[in-house]
């Protein structure tokens, strides 16, 4: 696997329990087994999925007192949307050539049918 950081965030973000705890920690923070209560997995998975999400950035662990609250880090995403934009602009572009071109088609069917 490769480690450059928007490999890593996707690789974070491919599976579904670690989104689903981006999406928990995106309310707030919250600490690993409050996170954990609501999956059917062990203490011990979440914390692997969390050094997952740590890894990729997309989540940070502070320290107060014993309390070691996760935080939802938007960064890594931000890039990753950044990177998905720059594509999805020239889909965009792709899709409006082609709808002038199937526009263009259709209404040439229009004039024959006109001139039937």
């Amino acid at each position: 696997m490769a480690n450059d950081p928007l490999s890593l965030t996707f690789a974070a973000l491919a599976d579904p329990t670690r989104r689903a705890l981006l999406a928990r920690l995106a309310e707030g923070e919250a600490t690993v087994n409050e996170l954990a209560e609501p999956f059917p997995i062990s203490l011990q998975a979440v914390s692997r999925h969390l050094k997952v999400l740590e890894r990729a950035g997309l989540i940070s662990r502070g320290r107060e007192a014993q309390w070691r609250p996760c935080r939802f880090e938007t960064e890594p995403l931000e890039r990753a949307s950044d990177w998905i934009g720059r594509y999805r602009e020239q889909w965009e572009d792709r899709f409006d050539r082609l709808d002038a071109v199937i526009r263009t088609m259709q209404d040439g069917r229009d004039e024959e049918k006109d001139h039937e």
